[in-house]
């Protein structure tokens, strides 16, 4: 059974960590993804007891951390950037083990200009391969958003999980236009390219009739994913609303058991 949560942004970049909690619980919510920068302060500059709290909450609360989504990126021709995006990730890392995230969300974020796109890409699973040793090292997966101009794009993103070469090294699938075909029809050739590594979703507005959700929900079901699908929804003046819609779009479209 797929289950249901948010990811922060942006919906609830506001809401401080106890008022995610209640709101999620109270509105039929089962797990969150914390965005960095938001206002829940869930960062690395939390000191070892205050990431103690932060576990504490989520063990006392129905609510599941379901991981930390970073916006680090590894494609830049400096190798010096790509050390430093490597290193930060890794502090990151351990901010999860500390406060009890199974996983942490990082990205590409194109392909630079007059670079080699397969070049990119082994660029990418390589710096992706050593995070996420380091990561299960800590008892953390690492969860790579489908992203960015050319790295969003199948095969290509394939191609940088290959390269990543790593069991612990996951996919966020992120609900992209790319995924659908440009002739229209079934996304299943190109869920198929990440099938088994799939480890979260991130959903977009359940009301684009131009996105197959019933076919992605049937796809991930089929595949025996169990995980989060994750509301990653504009704000809202009023929020409560909003993810109370979403919730019942998202029972809707859910296969027949």
């Amino acid at each position: 059974m797929l289950q249901l949560g948010i990811v922060t942004y942006n919906i609830a970049k506001d809401w401080d960590l106890p008022t995610i909690l209640q709101k999620l619980e109270a509105l039929g919510y089962g797990g969150v993804e914390l965005r960095t920068t938001h206002r829940h302060g869930v960062e690395v500059g939390l000191s070892a007891e205050a990431r103690r709290e932060v576990r504490k909450r989520f063990a006392d609360s129905p609510v599941e951390l379901v991981g930390l989504g970073s916006a680090f990126e590894y494609q830049s021709a400096d190798p010096a950037e790509v050390r430093k995006q490597v290193a930060e990730t890794k502090e990151y890392v351990r901010l999860a083990h500390d406060v009890g995230a199974p996983g942490v969300k990082v990205r590409p974020n194109g392909i630079p200009k007059g670079e080699v796109a397969d070049a990119v890409f082994r660029r990418i699973g390589e710096a992706l391969h050593e995070v996420g040793e380091d990561a299960e090292g800590q008892g953390v997966e690492i969860r790579v958003e489908v992203h960015g101009a050319g790295t969003a794009e199948w095969p290509g993103f394939a191609k940088i999980i290959e390269y990543a070469d790593h069991p612990n090294v996951g996919v966020c699938w992120n609900s992209n236009p790319q995924d659908v075909p440009k002739e229209g029809g079934s996304i299943a050739t190109n869920f198929r390219l990440v099938a088994g590594k799939i480890r979260t979703v991130h959903l977009r507005d359940l009301t684009d009739e131009a996105y197959p959700w019933k076919e992605l929900f049937a796809l991930l079901t089929a595949s025996g994913f169990d995980g989060y699908t994750l509301a990653e929804i504009p704000e809202s003046a009023d929020p409560d609303r909003v993810l109370r819609y979403f919730r019942a779009l998202w029972l809707a479209d859910q296969p027949a058991r």
